[in-house]
């Protein structure tokens, strides 16, 4: 029997033949390598152990396997158990916060249920005899409306303006009070609630509240204004105030400073007049009073300056309310002198307009303005101004000098007309007109050297007031003198960069 070994099957046949000779060797050769041997072959080394080894090993691979298919299996059940568990924690969460939801909705419902009731008894108690509890309900209501927008409009469905403006027909000034701020309270930032107060007659009641000066009290007073302003910021109640007969009574209190009212007070009240002012049927009231003379004089007061030219603004803008401003005594030369008040811009924007819309409808009045110095104003206005007043300046500049030559294109034609139509002398209507227009050429000569020589002032002051700031923003000493070739410069500049 062949000698089992592990080698080839190559190897296995040549040691099978070992002890033959050549010619026999290769037949063996041959032989050995037939289909029948080599089968045998195979099995001989196969049977010898072969199997057994490969056997053992496939055993402990499959054992190997089915561990780790266990392993697998465990891990996967814990992998499952976390998972269980983690997703019933997530359940348990989102049903506590589920929970949480509910009972916090829960209290805050019962909140707005008692907050509520504490209106509805709020308003039931505004409507009972007992004056003490009407006057603390008015003062709750002036709280609770205070700062919030929707207790305003739920205290208005509730049915609280009109108890409130009954309050107005007490005797005791304390509930008039509490009323008074509680209806401005309701007020606040809530058209429609402003509307009913109107609406149910609270102008009326209020000026009734006013009395003699004597008698006055100036909260009441104060809180008729307050009132005032609130209402009147709503376009609908502008045309009921102004005809109640409240602009008489803002007018006469803002110019009795006898009459012993706060600085806010009085503030409010050219607010109010503001308000009133843009309906264009309240200016003819006004103008009934002396309000225009008034706020002309008080330009001076920086306190109230801007307020005073914003109610001059609207009241400019009616032709009656022009003609009232002209015909005051000295109206341009203030208006003029506002125009130069570097440090209040908003008082030049606000003049600025005034005189621009003076200067555009009332013809008559530019030879006025003129002469008050509205040109040399204007033209420094343009330089050092802010846009707005430079642009409102300039549209002043442009009215005056189309007058200017509208008024010398009339010189001209006027007097060749008269020399046409009434002739006694050919040659001396001829000399005539020929001198007349010598004479109008020489004035408008020198009403144009006039504003050359105040364009040229101006350029030379523009450009030192330029030249100090350089020198401050240079940190130079402050006795710095500009040399010789800079004042040369400056002295032939001409108004050519100006918009004249």
């Amino acid at each position: 029997m062949a000698k089992c070994e592990s080698n080839s099957v190559g190897s296995v046949a040549v040691e099978g033949i070992a002890g033959a000779n050549a010619a026999t060797r290769y037949f063996r050769l041959c032989t050995a390598f037939s289909g029948a041997a080599f089968r045998r072959r195979i099995y001989d080394t196969v049977s010898c152990g072969g199997s057994s080894r490969y056997r053992h090993r496939y055993k402990d691979q499959s054992m190997d396997d089915e561990s780790r298919t266990g392993d697998l299996k465990e891990e996967k059940q814990r992998r499952n158990r976390k998972v269980a568990n983690g997703r019933s924690e997530k359940l348990a969460d989102l049903l506590n916060l589920v929970e949480s939801v509910e009972m916090e909705s829960e209290v805050e419902t019962r909140k707005k249920e008692e907050a509520l009731e504490e209106l509805k008894r709020t308003v039931k108690d505004l409507q009972v005899e007992d004056l003490v509890k009407r006057k603390a309900a008015a003062s709750n209501v002036r709280l609770m409306a205070k700062e919030d927008l929707v207790i305003r409009g739920t205290l208005a469905l509730l049915g609280a303006i009109p108890p409130l403006v009954a309050m107005l027909d007490l005797e005791d000034e304390q509930s008039q009070i509490a009323a008074l701020y509680a209806l401005l309270n309701l007020g606040i930032g809530n058209n429609p609630n402003k509307a009913a107060i109107v609406k149910v007659g609270a102008i009326h009641k209020m000026l009734k509240l006013i009395k003699p000066e004597s008698a006055s009290n100036s909260s009441v007073t104060e809180a008729i204004i307050a009132n005032f302003l609130g209402l009147s910021a709503l376009d609908s109640n502008k045309l009921v105030i102004g005809s109640s007969g409240a602009i008489p009574f803002l007018v006469k209190s803002l110019q009795n400073k006898d009459h012993n009212i706060s600085n806010q007070a009085r503030q409010d009240v050219l607010r109010a007049l503001f308000n009133l002012s843009i309906a264009a049927s309240n200016v003819s009231i006004m103008l009934e009073t002396d309000l225009i003379p008034f706020l002309l004089n008080s330009l001076g007061d920086m306190e109230v300056s801007e307020r005073n030219l914003s109610i001059l603004s609207n009241v400019v803008s009616t032709p009656e309310g022009r003609r009232a401003v002209s015909i005051v005594p000295d109206a341009f030369p203030i208006l003029v002198d506002v125009l130069n008040w570097t440090d209040s811009p908003g008082c030049q924007e606000k003049a600025s307009y005034v005189l621009m819309v003076m200067a555009h409808k009332l013809y008559g009045e530019r030879q006025t303005m003129v002469e008050a110095g509205l040109v040399f104003a204007s033209l420094e206005l343009t330089l050092l101004g802010s846009a707005l007043a430079q642009k409102r300046a300039s549209r002043i500049l442009e009215f005056l000098r189309y007058d200017k030559g509208k008024q010398i294109s009339e010189s001209f034609g006027g007097n060749h007309g008269a020399a046409v139509s009434a002739p006694i002398i050919g040659t001396s209507s001829s000399s005539n007109h020929n001198f007349d227009a010598q004479i109008c050429m020489e004035e408008s000569e020198e009403a144009m050297s006039v504003e050359k020589k105040a364009v040229k002032q101006l350029v030379q002051q523009s450009l030192q007031y330029n030249m100090r700031k350089i020198v401050k923003r240079a940190n130079l000493p402050h006795d710095f003198v500009p040399s010789e070739h800079f004042k040369s410069l400056t002295a032939s500049s001409t108004s050519k960069s100006l918009p004249f």
